[in-house]
């Protein structure tokens, strides 16, 4: 098995209407959809994979108002949650999920993109420019605070809290909001995403937890960013 790669973007409490998190949905998946082939066509996620694979849907804004406004989706008082996948069978595709709109204190809004596992889905997905282009399109719709794309493991090796906003990934995105990320030495590379922030790629190779030399590059920049405050926990709360 290969290493089980992520990307996820969080932000605060953010109240928004089912209106406002359609169309901002509506344009994440269209930007998916150029990111690779494989983010073209999606399902609605149910009990069974047969079951699932007879609810295929178009990704557009009526869409997902009527989503929206289904109690399933739903969160407490406000907010939504919606989660879908690929269609591809035996892990080789993506699964995704999200919560939107929502003010609760518990925990922030999200979204969350999960890779293969398994090649071929995993070599031919797990790729920088297919994770870059993910990255900014999760930037562009959500305008999140923080977001990561990584190895599963590495969080575990960088943060003993593993909590979002505490450690860094191959690719790690700051809001402007959030704070300036300084120039880092190489192999480390820092991109600006329009006027919203910066995206940190540690190195052009795959990141892999089993190699000590990208651990111990993970462990440096973190400790750079660390130095300029820019590690700390997602507050739900935060606006």
């Amino acid at each position: 098995m290969s290493e089980p790669y992520y990307a996820a973007a969080y932000w605060g409490c953010r109240p928004e209407s089912a209106q406002q998190c359609a169309r901002r949905a509506e344009n994440f998946f269209r930007l998916l959809a150029t990111c690779h082939a494989d983010y073209a066509r999606w399902y609605e996620k149910a009990s069974s994979t047969q079951r699932a694979l007879q609810l295929q849907f178009e990704p557009t804004f009526d869409t997902f108002v009527r989503f929206f406004s289904k109690k399933k989706h739903q969160l407490w008082d406000d907010g939504f949650s919606f989660g879908a996948w690929t269609g591809h069978v035996e892990n080789q595709g993506g699964m995704l999920t999200l919560t939107c709109g929502s003010l609760a204190e518990a925990a922030p809004n999200n979204v969350l993109l999960y890779f293969p596992s398994e090649p071929p889905g995993w070599d031919r997905l797990v790729t920088l420019p297919v994770l870059t282009s993910v990255m900014r399109a999760m930037v562009q719709a959500w305008e999140p605070d923080w977001a990561v794309a990584a190895p599963r493991d590495l969080r575990e090796h960088l943060s003993p809290t593993r909590l979002p906003g505490t450690f860094v990934g191959w690719l790690t995105y700051y809001s402007r909001q959030w704070g300036e990320v300084p120039t880092l030495p190489e192999p480390v590379r820092v991109e600006s995403v329009e006027d919203k922030g910066a995206l940190v790629v540690l190195t052009p190779e795959r990141i892999s937890t089993t190699n000590p030399e990208h651990v111990a590059l993970s462990l440096r920049a973190q400790q750079s960013l660390e130095e300029r405050g820019l590690l700390r926990e997602i507050l739900a709360g935060r606006q």
